[in-house]
């Protein structure tokens, strides 16, 4: 499969596919005998997973640790495990951020005008 089909495939633009390359974020792509990237089932396995755990907040230098540490011959399942734990963690905050940000505009909407839109008037 070449990187368009590739990104249709997976939603993730040739860019990005590229950029994971260059990253070290999914295995060396194999060319064909014409140059263009060949891409098989294992690579648009790890496309994916970069593409969730992205969209789950995790950096490409994390990301890159992570897959360093799946590639790797050893058994890395608890650095593995702590790093997911790790992401939680942020993606908590980043919840609860995002919570307070709600409630504090349901508030403001809620006594808009016994509240704001006294403030806006002067």
């Amino acid at each position: 499969m070449n990187v368009k089909e590739t990104s249709e495939k997976t939603g993730v633009s040739t860019d990005t596919i590229r950029y994971y390359e260059k990253e070290g974020l999914i295995p060396k792509i194999t060319r064909n005998r014409v140059g263009n990237r060949d891409i098989d089932d294992k690579i648009i396995r790890r496309i994916n997973f970069a593409k969730h755990m992205r969209a789950a907040g995790m950096s490409i230098n994390v990301l890159k640790e992570y897959t360093d540490l799946v590639d790797d011959a050893k058994d890395n399942t608890e650095r593995q495990k702590q790093i997911i734990r790790e992401q939680i963690d942020i993606m908590q905050e980043r919840k609860n951020g995002i919570d307070f940000a709600i409630e504090h505009l349901e508030y403001k909407l809620a006594h808009y005008d016994d509240h704001m839109k006294k403030i806006e008037e002067n």
